[in-house]
């Protein structure tokens, strides 16, 4: 039952605190505008419906099910079919299905295979992370998803190792090192397959100036297809293609006397698409580094391939065309987030077109033959520019915005975080609606060359950066459902936290998305009314997956917080409790299901005695830019406020324990469980960080009080 509240906005009476927060326009949206808003059905979108074998089902990357058994009519009646229980760590994925089984990877590329009927685990693999790299950026962050191909599943591994296995046993086929030095690099993205290439990329531009790629493996050998720069080299040397030389043009003095980077990144990590009839490749490239440009390139200029879309040639990986959303971007405004390819019909015509909601708060469509812009939106807060010259395609900057050689720090939004980030957004050619994760979050940042108090860190990015800032509007989010089109918003959900989770749109007018709060819930994809939910204990952050087996029509998700959901956007999430210690699991439903699990009972938040504990702000200061500077953040969260990933060190005995901290932190005794070696670290900086611990122990009760009364202040929530 739904009833409107004194804010013109609807809540779901009956289904607990927080529910669903549905805009009254949503309402408005008849069977009949929506028959309207329905655009042409590629044949992509429909082909090999029953099966999910990719991170988006295709190349397409739509994260759309043509399946329609379970539809808005009798999704009331979809009940748990089968779980499985998983240990603990990073489960942030998207998982797989073909050849009647569910494959999914979790913490450090560890790969299982379930009978996608009855869940029974038919084989795991072991990625061999762990027991390769204590390197921090390898085991920050886990695999966000895998692919299939061919009777082979495909990883990515998290140190850069490409892997085929076989579908029926696990066993390797074939494994090939993709990184080509020591620089530190995370294979963190799915890998993608098209037409028998193997698409993998990297991350690891926010700390390095090492140059970003993308590499095409063949399917069947592992062999090196081509592999395409996204920033230029040596510039004593001749570009070694087309693409290079129009990167060159856009750099300047980004190599040392010495011969070492001044400048660069552009590390493509998360989103490849793929036109078989165009035969193109678009790749979705990141941020560059440092993110202060008069650093990376001291002449300026838009630092291409950095923050753009690239089209290849699927063949040979030779540039094609390109679109920048952000040109010399210096705020980690990346183009990483997924490429939704479609045709829709504008101004009476069909357009083959590429759909993109960057970080930078902007939702672009874009001709995907050409890379000519057709249209762009804001779809969040932005300050950092005014709108989109349709002209010349570029952004029109705020005046004042770059911070570059400017004393103080300045309100930047999107923050660090994105409008939108790797979450996947979905599209539906039934209700012309593209659905998605949106966050509002802004951040402060300025010039790490003219300093800045204690409390502001950058990681040697050469700016300072503050990315949780508790401004007037942040630490919200939300699933919007946007017209491409008209470029306006059809219906909007405010959703719990600050991270968003991944989106599924079905044919039975359905949108599948998990939450903060720990519930999966199913909404009227023409009205955004929720129809269905199902309490899973656990936060959900990746995408959940549709998939036929046997006549039957299941969904698939894996429970668990995970990447920027669980590190510095914590503190948005941390009235949720987004614990270390939830359970993590595989769910699967189905109309009628019968399996169930048992309810979870969160353990009391017990702060360890800590009687010897002497108040001193400096030397926490000094610790929190330790546990900043040395990337602790990344797993343990902003503050150290943990968001689910590793545990909240605010509450662990370990850090009254100065031997077990160090036999941890320093010697690296849980690098099994995916706790990093920090053996560059000092006795005397270790010790700083502990006090640091120790200290926002004591604060944390304080804190935890007032966000569990903020929270009750707020209207239905």
């Amino acid at each position: 039952m739904l009833i409107a509240n004194g804010r013109g906005r609807l809540l779901t009476k009956k289904m607990g605190r927080n529910f669903a927060l549905v805009s009254l326009a949503a309402l408005a949206l008849g069977a009949a505008s929506q028959r309207e808003s329905a655009q042409p059905v590629e044949a992509g979108m429909i082909a090999d419906g029953d099966d999910w074998p990719s991170w988006g089902r295709n190349g397409l990357e739509t994260h759309y099910s043509p399946l329609d058994q379970i539809d808005a009519g009798n999704v009331s009646d979809l009940k748990l079919a089968w779980h499985f229980d998983l240990e603990p760590g990073y489960t942030a994925t998207v998982p797989l299905e073909a050849e009647g089984k569910v494959f999914i990877t979790t913490q450090h590329s560890h790969l299982r295979a379930f009978d996608a009927a009855s869940g029974k685990l038919l084989w795991e693999y072991d990625g061999g992370t762990t027991q390769r790299r204590s390197d921090p950026l390898a085991l920050s962050w886990g695999n966000k998803g895998i692919a299939y191909w061919d009777h082979k599943v495909f990883l990515d591994t998290t140190d850069g190792y490409v892997v085929a296995l076989d579908a029926a046993t696990g066993k390797e086929v074939w494994k090939v090192q993709d990184f080509p030095d020591a620089a530190p690099r995370n294979a963190n993205g799915a890998p993608r397959v098209f037409d028998g290439k193997v698409i993998v990329g990297f991350g690891g531009a926010d700390i390095t100036p090492a140059r970003g790629f993308v590499t095409a493996y063949d399917a069947e050998t592992g062999k090196r297809a081509w592999r395409f720069y996204t920033v230029p080299g040596d510039p004593k040397q001749p570009p070694i293609d087309k693409a290079e030389a129009v990167e060159r043009a856009t750099w300047h003095d980004w190599i040392k006397p010495d011969g070492s980077r001044r400048g660069g990144g552009g590390t493509a990590w998360n989103a490849f698409s793929y036109d078989k009839e165009l035969n193109l490749i678009y790749l979705g490239v990141g941020n560059g580094f440092p993110y202060n440009q008069t650093l990376r390139s001291p002449g300026g200029g838009d630092n291409l391939f950095l923050a753009s879309i690239v089209a290849v040639n699927a063949d040979t990986g030779e540039y094609v065309w390109h679109y920048q959303v952000t040109p010399g971007e210096q705020w980690d405004s990346t183009a990483t987030m997924d490429m939704t390819l479609a045709t829709l019909k504008i101004d009476g015509k069909d357009r083959k077109v590429l759909m993109q909601a960057p970080k930078n708060g902007f939702f672009y469509v874009i001709d995907r033959t050409n890379g000519k812009l057709i249209s762009a939106e804001k779809i969040a807060k932005v300050t950092w520019a005014s709108g989109i010259d349709m002209k010349t395609g570029r952004p029109i900057e705020n005046p004042g915005i770059r911070y570059a050689g400017k004393p103080g720090l300045f309100e930047l939004w999107p923050g660090p975080s994105g409008a939108h980030s790797w979450p996947p957004q979905a599209y539906s050619p039934l209700t012309g609606l593209v659905y998605i994760p949106v966050m509002e979050n802004g951040a402060l940042i300025g010039d790490g060359q003219k300093g800045g108090s204690a409390s502001e860190m950058g990681a040697g990015m050469g700016a300072t950066l503050v990315p949780e800032v508790d401004l007037p509007g942040g630490h919200r989010s939300f699933l919007k459902a946007w017209n491409p089109v008209s470029q306006q918003e059809a219906w909007k959900v405010e959703l719990p936290g600050d991270w968003p989770g991944g989106v599924l749109a079905s044919a039975g007018n359905l949108v599948f998305q998990g939450r903060m709060d720990g519930n999966l819930v199913a909404y009227n994809a023409k009205t955004g009314q929720v129809v269905w939910h199902y309490k899973t204990e656990s936060p959900i952050v990746g995408a959940p997956i549709s998939y036929r087996v046997g006549g039957r029509q299941y969904v698939t998700v894996i429970t668990g917080n995970g990447g920027n959901g669980a590190g510095i956007t914590s503190p948005g999430n941390a009235a949720y409790r987004t614990d270390y210690r939830l359970p993590r699991r595989v769910l699967t439903f189905a109309i009628g299901g019968a399996d169930s699990i048992a309810p979870f009972t969160m353990p009391p938040l017990e702060i360890p005695a800590d009687p010897d504990f002497k108040p001193d702000a400096a030397r926490a200061q000094k610790g929190a830019m330790l546990f900043g500077g040395n990337a602790c953040l990344v797993c343990h969260g902003w503050n150290a406020v943990g968001g689910g990933a590793a545990p909240d060190l605010r509450y662990s005995p370990m850090i009254v324990d100065g031997d077990a901290f160090k036999q941890v932190v320093h010697n690296g005794a849980l690098v099994p469980n995916g706790m990093p070696k920090f053996a560059q670290i000092s006795d005397d900086d270790l010790d700083t960080i502990r006090f640091y611990l120790r200290t926002r122990s004591k604060q944390a009760p304080a804190e935890w009080a007032a966000l569990q009364a903020k929270l009750a202040a707020e209207p239905g929530k």
